[in-house]
């Protein structure tokens, strides 16, 4: 069962999760993360450093539009193999519903 990066993510991509991560399936978008499920094994120490708690199981009853999504921009995405700042204004996005259609960008990010 792979983890997957919803929207909450979305505008606060904390990196804090990337940091655990032993096989670097993280990859960055201009204002969010996604986790590639065909390289993620599972171990699940990333969601609990995730401090907007974006990052689910695939067996959570929402997850999978996320796991197509992840999978999708994982193709597209660099990857991101270490910890970054958040954006300056992540905080006062963090536990808010409902950012894919207002905030989503499929940009990439810089990656690492």
């Amino acid at each position: 069962m792979p983890y997957v990066v919803t929207e909450l993510c979305i505008k606060c991509k904390y990196t804090d999760c990337v940091e655990v991560c032993p096989v670097d399936c993280f990859y960055e978008g201009e204002n969010m993360l996604v986790i590639s499920p065909d390289e993620c094994i599972d171990c699940g120490v990333c969601e609990p450093e995730c401090p907007a708690e974006a990052i689910i199981p695939d067996t959570e009853p929402n997850a999978e539009t996320w796991l197509a999504m992840n999978r999708d921009y994982a193709e597209k995405w660099p990857n991101l193999t270490r910890k970054k700042e958040p954006p300056a204004d992540a905080d006062e996005f963090k536990g808010t519903a409902g950012k894919f259609d207002k905030f989503f960008s499929a940009n990439p990010g810089s990656g690492s």
